[in-house]
């Protein structure tokens, strides 16, 4: 039997959909990739409207294409909105509290055919390169704009000794980069351990090469949790999300914290960790964002000096605060915002890319950009985004190059004769 998937949305979905795939192959089912699957399973994401957009899109996709397939839907829009789901075509669709229990409920409906292993299943369904292991999950927060809440539930963790049992059948497999990725992973507690504890731990008693911190707080960072990267194994990455650059969105917004706070934080990365890339989410269009909170955001952007910006307009969420707020910004003025800081954030991009010409940087390189063009890429240790052409395959290794010009999103990197 054959089963596909099909993610949407943030790392945590990502660590979701791996899990579920293995645990699937484990009980022989064969993993595809798409076209001509006995079964699809779509992981949504409910953050905007676009995402829901998406959801339907592919529903109504599969279901043309392939009417016998049974078509199943889970993640967050199936946790807020399941009808409409059920209403473009999705056979069955399953909230955030029953996902992880897909197996079960198919179990007896339709036999598997063939046993496939998790090694082999790293092969050929899920990337041997890079794998997303979920530690957390859930939210106590109540942001404005936010629906995580109402659709992840109240912040839980999983125990330390099950996260790093599946770091290490990741890494059995092949997997050479894992991501510790959840909800709020900064909050990370469990019979007394937390965030560093975990960290520390997987990398004393695992043989992971490369480890990723997911998306952190500014409340997150202290010179405790910076001690761990003193390990070359962990990514000198940090995604800290900001929001706003602006103390009156971000209250309207419940954020936690101040533009100071955030800045703090910053400084305190960048002296701990050399070289290393800080990346940041920026919303435009919060309702009653003025002309000059935007421009305060804007300049406070320009100011930290971010390696990237992940730049979205915010997107009215039923049953959030925020959609009943007065002042709503429209269309025209979100999209002008929008382009502006995307603007900002590829010449931000290109100005931390340029700082590493010449270097030699180690690269875990991933698939060919096109299959038989030779043209590889990968992430460095600080996750820039590094192509190069070469005769032989290098997918999941761990390469020296030397980047020399900018490209595309990221730097080419040539292979020299010492390297």
């Amino acid at each position: 039997m054959r089963i596909a998937f099909h993610t949407l949305g943030c790392k945590l979905n990502q660590a979701e959909s791996e899990l579920l795939a293995l645990r699937f192959a484990d009980e022989g089912y064969q993993i595809v990739s798409g076209d001509g699957a006995d079964i699809y399973v779509l992981n949504t994401c409910t953050v905007t409207h676009i995402a829901d957009r998406k959801s339907r899109h592919l529903v109504r996709l599969w279901r043309k294409r392939n009417p016998q397939a049974l078509i199943i839907v889970t993640g967050c829009y199936a946790q807020r909105a399941p009808q409409e789901l059920a209403q473009v075509g999705a056979g069955l669709v399953v909230g955030n509290g029953r996902k992880m229990h897909l197996l079960d409920l198919l179990k007896g409906e339709i036999a598997p055919v063939t046993h496939c292993s998790p090694e082999q299943l790293m092969a050929d369904g899920i990337s041997r390169v890079r794998s997303f292991i979920k530690i957390q999950d859930g939210c106590n927060d109540s942001c404005a704009y936010c629906i995580v809440p109402k659709v992840r539930g109240r912040e839980h963790c999983l125990p330390m000794a099950d996260v790093v049992k599946e770091v290490k059948v990741r890494v059995a497999a092949g997997c050479k980069e894992v991501v510790l990725t959840g909800t709020k992973i900064g909050d990370y507690k469990h019979n007394g351990a937390n965030l560093r504890q975990l960290v520390e731990q997987v990398l004393l008693v695992t043989s992971v090469e490369r480890l990723h911190v997911s998306s952190l707080q500014p409340r997150d960072i202290s010179p405790e949790l910076l001690d761990m990267w003193r390990d070359h194994r962990l990514c000198r990455h940090f995604h800290l999300a900001l929001q706003s650059g602006s103390d009156a969105v971000l209250g309207r917004m419940r954020r936690h914290y101040s533009v100071e706070d955030y800045k703090q934080a910053v400084s305190l990365i960048r002296k701990s960790v050399p070289d290393v890339a800080i990346t940041t989410d920026i919303m435009v269009g919060f309702p009653g964002e003025s002309v000059e909170e935007f421009e305060e955001s804007y300049r406070f952007c320009e100011e930290i000096d971010f390696a990237n910006i992940h730049v979205f307009s915010y997107s009215s969420r039923p049953g959030t605060l925020a959609s009943g707020m007065p002042d709503q910004v429209n269309d025209r003025l979100k999209k002008e915002r929008s382009l502006q800081v995307l603007d900002l954030a590829q010449r931000s991009l290109h100005k931390f890319c340029q700082r590493f010409l010449g270097q030699r940087i180690t690269v875990l390189w991933e698939n060919e950009v096109t299959p038989g063009s030779g043209i590889y890429s990968g992430l460095s240790h600080n996750y820039i985004r590094i192509f190069t052409q070469s005769s032989e395959p290098l997918t999941n290794q761990f390469r020296l190059v030397r980047p020399v010009r900018l490209h595309k999103q990221g730097l080419w990197g040539e292979f020299t004769d010492e390297d």
